[in-house]
């Protein structure tokens, strides 16, 4: 059984992400346009689960497939779309999971999504820290129940995301992405 692990944000999970970019450019090549570090890793300060998530950016997601066995070769786990239509996503770590990988064709709404959280919670302090210590708080209440601290995180998120994507739109252009590494 999986337990649910909430940490201070760590020094190396940018690293961690650099590490795995350079493996996933030796297996997709040209197929990749960008790769980004996403979810709470990416965002320094912020209390996650030690899971490092990272957005490779493709031309065409239907080439993806073809990777699976290399992807494996490294430790992946291919699942499918994973319930998110256009989405190629891969786990690492079994158990005690160590990366996700989510694809995504260019311009799909889904990569505006997650850059526009990212980088709203890397700007927005006070929203950074209510999200990590709520996160916090459902681990130590769910530590043995995923989905009850998926759930206990849903409406902040969700509120979060709309702010960010709002914000995203009015600012984007005021702000260098750091991490594309495509």
């Amino acid at each position: 059984m999986r337990k649910v692990e909430v940490c201070s944000y760590s020094e190396k999970w940018p690293a961690m992400f650099l590490e795995e970019v350079e493996k996933l450019k030796l297996i997709y090549g040209d197929e990749i346009i960008a790769i980004h570090h996403i979810g709470s890793t990416s965002v320094p300060g912020l209390k996650a689960k030690p899971i490092i998530d990272i957005m490779p950016v493709v031309r065409d997601i239907n080439n993806v497939d073809k990777y699976n066995q290399e992807m494996q070769e490294i430790g992946y786990k291919p699942k499918g779309e994973n319930g998110i239509p256009g989405r190629r996503y891969f786990q690492k770590g079994g158990d005690k999971r160590s990366h996700h990988v989510h694809i995504y064709q260019v311009g799909s709404y889904e990569i505006k999504r997650h850059l526009a959280f990212r980088d709203y919670l890397q700007r927005h302090p006070d929203v950074k820290n209510r999200y990590g210590e709520l996160k916090d708080k459902l681990a130590q209440q769910f530590p043995y129940d995923i989905q009850s601290y998926i759930n206990g995180k849903e409406r902040l998120a969700r509120e979060i995301e709309i702010k960010a994507l709002d914000w995203y739109k009015n600012n984007r252009n005021n702000f260098a992405n750091t991490d594309n590494n495509g």
